[in-house]
């Protein structure tokens, strides 16, 4: 009899700790309302001719989304701001590219974005929410600063969120 109430009460713990580790998965699911996505750059210095390419596939076009430009950096980078060029291809075929002009810091403030150690990330909105068509997405992104190769760039990414 005492061997059995053990083995009872093993398969008891057991069961708590699988339950236990199940939700603790199911809490570090990203949201099913956003998709980012970040490119590496090799050994932190975006050259122009290196211009990151990424798809989304967008599933609901009866929401809205917002979309970001992410660039994570490290302390070295020496500007205050950084100019790029992002490409977006919709589904419905037609191109569309801007130049743009993103503010990484100020003399009040010193760096804009999030920071840890000295690796700073910013999610940049430039373009508020709007509909899109369902579809696939592609967005290139694009180094159009002076200095070439741009040093202490580490990743680029788009994210968007949807707003509704």
């Amino acid at each position: 009899m005492f061997p059995l109430k053990r083995i009872s009460s093993f398969y008891i713990a057991s069961l708590v700790l699988l339950v236990g580790y199940l939700f603790s998965f199911s809490a570090c699911t990203p949201p099913v309302n956003t998709f980012e996505k970040n490119i590496p750059i090799p050994a932190h210095a975006w050259s122009s001719s290196f211009k990151p390419q990424i798809t989304f596939n967008i599933k609901d076009s009866t929401a809205s989304y917002a979309m970001y430009v992410v660039i994570r950096h490290t302390d070295a980078y020496r500007f205050k701001n950084i100019w790029i060029n992002v490409t977006t291809q919709p589904p419905t075929g037609e191109t569309h590219s801007q130049s743009l002009d993103l503010k990484l810091a100020t003399d009040e403030k010193g760096w804009l974005g999030r920071g840890m150690d000295d690796i700073f990330e910013h999610r940049i909105l430039i373009m508020p929410a709007q509909r899109l068509h369902a579809g696939a997405y592609q967005f290139t992104l694009e180094n159009i600063m002076r200095e070439d190769p741009l040093q202490h760039v580490m990743n680029v990414g788009i994210r968007l969120e949807k707003v509704n």
